[in-house]
């Protein structure tokens, strides 16, 4: 058993992450996840995104990549999600979150908010898969 957790472990290497930008809101109304390899992608991601013609932030794409997640439209503030970690396992990248949700009868503004995080990571050509974590409002 032992054995198993160490082999486990010594495939897994935590890779290290670079907020690009993150806030509570987006033009992406819809959840999504991403992975972003090419400049093209980058761009077309942003302009889709990004509000008032915002500048896009520099991404070196030979040397990392952009992965993010968008929650889609919410009805109220309170909520948010980040990027916690992002790991090497065996053959694939996994990506954690956690989404933040405001408390039952939380007193929250009443506004309309599609929270993100867009972060840097190196480059990896193998499949990235995303997970998932639910926290509360602190």
């Amino acid at each position: 058993m032992l054995a198993v957790v160490l082999a486990t472990w010594m495939l897994q290497t935590t890779m290290p992450i670079t907020t690009i930008a993150a806030g509570g809101v987006s033009n992406i109304m819809e959840a999504r996840e991403v992975v972003v390899k090419t400049a093209a992608d980058w761009e077309t991601l942003w302009r889709e995104h990004s509000f008032d013609n915002v500048a896009r932030p520099p991404v070196d794409f030979a040397k990392v990549m952009v992965v993010g997640v968008f929650l889609g439209s919410r009805n109220t503030g309170g909520y948010g999600v980040t990027i916690v970690s992002v790991e090497q396992a065996q053959d694939a990248l996994v990506v954690r979150y956690t989404e933040k949700r405001p408390d039952r009868g939380a007193m929250v503004a009443q506004v309309i908010t599609a929270p993100f995080h867009l972060v840097s990571v190196p480059r990896f050509e193998g499949p990235v898969r995303f997970e998932r974590a639910t926290a509360k409002q602190e």
